[in-house]
């Protein structure tokens, strides 16, 4: 009985084709996490920007993983189906013309970990069929695991928090564990994401050393380590030893003005009597209607720009439909702000982002000092620890509607989360794809009409 679904191994500007088909009694949507989607957020698989699947029917995404390549995983994003399974890891390989910095492997392995909840459980049946097509080549897998697990998602809407995991999982195997064959003397590369839903894990193989040689499809200056934290959403690349590589690229990140500071702080209000999550006080509720659907046939009153503020309010928590303005090809420094005594881990949609700055206590303008304007890697994830902040630099530089999100998954559930509407003036398939012919239609934009066939 396996947790996850298969994996999606394609090459750099591959067009990616996966349906998927919902076998279960209630909505369903899988997002991509880490794919940039460029141009095309109707494809990015979360409430915000897609209708959900309808029990018995399926939709078809079609993904251009273009100008990427690394390590990632799809999982499940409606309510709290990631709990019970149904991700699965995503390569992106160069093209066999362009040289990576490290000697070949002996062999490349995926490692899916995670936190897992079993106490008092219900019965769900998490049943999907993904139908796998990269450029000509066809891959079908059912997948029918009848998974015990826990109703989080009703502890969570009756006001209460999440207990302690019960364990963690490795590709779905709990204490019976799983197993590589490998060879001695040989080098192996491991592909580690957290899939997991409120928990860092910390990875170790007892007897060896790990060389970090790419985080979330950047190659890395390649530090060697005997045990690595990998944080909620985040995905490294371990090999037993390399080279070190030549600088990364050409994006001289540090040299670009940034237009736009935004400071985000979490915090943990109690609304209307229930724990609730929030970023600059704003606790997110979804709208009736996906607000990039909304946007497209300009239906008002699903949500308003600028319903969160650019920085930390300082007051109480409340509920609202939580929408950021931005522009296209804006460059922004985003501060991500933790007065917590746990760690945050976000995620960025769409974009990818350069992580310049880290420390404890209270950002402030005098921090900026501090930063790695040279050598910082990009990537979708980050951690922020307790009492602390961490500061990005973000090229906004993909037009649509993008998912900013904790990736702990209850505080996601319960509103760590806000949309950011980059915005561009100019209608045109440079700047962003049309709404795809089989886009499904829902809430107040049932029955509209994409475009024509």
């Amino acid at each position: 009985m396996k947790q996850w679904g298969p994996q999606i191994d394609c090459v750099t500007n591959d067009n990616v084709i996966v349906s998927v088909v919902n076998s279960l009694d209630e909505p369903f949507l899988i997002t991509w996490n880490g794919i940039q989607q460029r141009r095309n957020s109707w494809q990015d698989g979360v409430y915000g920007t897609n209708c959900p699947i309808p029990p018995g029917q399926n939709f078809t995404y079609i993904l251009q993983v273009k100008d990427q390549i690394g390590s990632f995983f799809y999982f499940p994003s409606l309510a709290f189906h990631k709990a019970a399974g149904g991700f699965g890891g995503i390569t992106i390989s160069s093209r066999p013309m362009i040289p990576v910095p490290f000697p070949p492997p002996a062999a490349d392995y995926t490692i899916l970990a995670g936190d897992w909840f079993k106490q008092n459980h219900t019965v769900s049946s998490l049943s999907l069929v993904l139908l796998l097509t990269t450029d000509s080549s066809f891959d079908a897998v059912d997948r029918n695991p009848h998974e015990n697990f826990q109703d989080l998602k009703a502890i969570l809407d009756g006001g209460s928090d999440l207990p302690f995991p019960d364990g963690l999982l490795i590709n779905g195997r709990g204490s019976n564990g799983f197993t590589f064959n490998v060879d001695q003397g040989k080098t192996y590369r491991l592909r580690i994401s957290n899939v997991g839903m409120s928990t860092s894990i910390n990875f170790r193989i007892q007897g060896h050393k790990m060389l970090l040689v790419e985080v979330e499809g950047t190659h890395s200056l390649q530090n060697t380590y005997s045990s690595l934290d990998i944080h909620l959403g985040q995905t490294q690349n371990l090999t037993a030893s390399g080279p070190r590589p030549n600088p990364q690229g050409s994006y001289h990140y540090g040299m670009v003005n940034f237009t736009r500071t935004i400071r985000l702080a979490n915090s943990a209000p109690v609304i209307n009597g229930k724990q609730r999550y929030a970023v600059n006080s704003v606790s997110f509720i979804p709208a009736d209607t996906p607000l990039k659907i909304a946007d497209y046939f300009k239906i008002s009153g699903v949500f308003s720009l600028g319903s969160i503020s650019d920085s930390p309010t300082g007051g109480g928590g409340y509920l609202q439909t939580s929408v950021m303005a931005a522009d296209f090809r804006g460059f922004a420094e985003i501060v991500f702000e933790n007065s917590e005594d746990t760690v945050q881990s976000w995620h960025i949609d769409g974009h990818f982002f350069f992580v310049v700055g880290m420390d404890g206590g209270q950002w402030s303008a005098s921090s900026r000092t501090s930063y790695n304007l040279r050598d910082g890697i990009s990537r979708s994830t980050v951690q922020v620890y307790p009492n602390s902040w961490t500061a990005l630099y973000v090229p906004l530089d993909n037009v649509g509607m993008w998912n900013i999100r904790s990736q702990n998954w209850a505080r996601q559930y319960l509103g760590q989360q806000f949309y950011l509407r980059v915005y561009s003036p100019v209608n045109s398939w440079r700047d962003e794809y049309p709404i795809p012919k089989n886009a499904i239609t829902c809430g107040r934009a049932s029955g509209r009409k994409t475009r024509p066939l």
